[in-house]
């Protein structure tokens, strides 16, 4: 029994003997670091100013605001001002059923009815007849007199919704000595707006092409659906 206990405690000796001289691989532990090895401490900014969130948009195109909230959602259009009601309606219902945010807003306001084209200060309904007789040898029989004796005379040679047919006429009634005024024409009446929230990542592009960049507010013009 002696023996044995004596072969034990030389294994043991030999055992650490033979640790303290072999290379061990390393084995999977935990490792305690300094502070000083780390580096500089990191600087945490607690408020981000404006500027710092555009940034953002800034990765993902232009930077500017807008652009960051298109990509979150909050980017509007408005569609108007529209004159008829059933053109309103009909934008309503197409952004809806393509998933959009929409709302219809009714208005009072001025709406434009066409581009006036007459020749004014005329002297009397004699001196008119006159005028008129001259356009329709230029090729202008649709021309006529409007006015009074208390207001004054003007002969009207028609109204335009297109400016290029105003002009041309302008053009012809010039060539026969007449000095001619195009004056837009309005009325009072109900016009019409269709706000519509555009999704994440969704432009404005077809609906500016549809309608036309007078007809469409971007960005802080447009009003959001609510």
């Amino acid at each position: 029994m002696k023996n044995l206990l004596l072969l034990l405690i030389l294994a043991n000796v030999l055992y650490l003997m033979w640790g303290a001289f072999t290379n061990e691989n390393p084995v999977p532990g935990i490792a305690v670091v300094e502070e000083a090895d780390l580096g500089p401490a990191l600087q945490v900014t607690v408020g981000q100013d404006s500027e710092s969130i555009a940034s953002v948009g800034a990765v993902l195109g232009s930077g500017d605001p807008s652009d960051l909230e298109a990509v979150v959602g909050r980017s509007c259009v408005t569609i108007g001002p529209l004159k008829v009601s059933g053109d309103a309606d009909s934008a309503v219902l197409e952004y809806s059923n393509e998933g959009m945010k929409t709302a219809l807003r009714k208005a009072r306001g001025q709406i434009f009815v066409g581009h006036s084209v007459q020749i004014q200060n005329v002297a009397s309904r004699e001196d008119g007849r006159e005028i008129i007789r001259i356009l329709g040898e230029q090729g202008l029989g649709d021309a006529f007199i409007v006015g009074n004796d208390e207001d004054g005379y003007a002969i009207a040679l028609g109204i335009f919704g297109n400016a290029e047919n105003a002009e041309k006429v302008e053009l012809q009634a010039g060539a026969a000595g007449f000095e001619v005024v195009i004056s837009p024409m309005t009325r009072d009446g109900d016009i019409f707006f269709v706000d519509i929230g555009l999704p994440p990542g969704k432009g404005a592009g077809a609906i500016v092409e549809k309608y036309g960049e007078d007809q469409v507010a971007l960005r802080d013009a447009a009003t959001c659906p609510r």
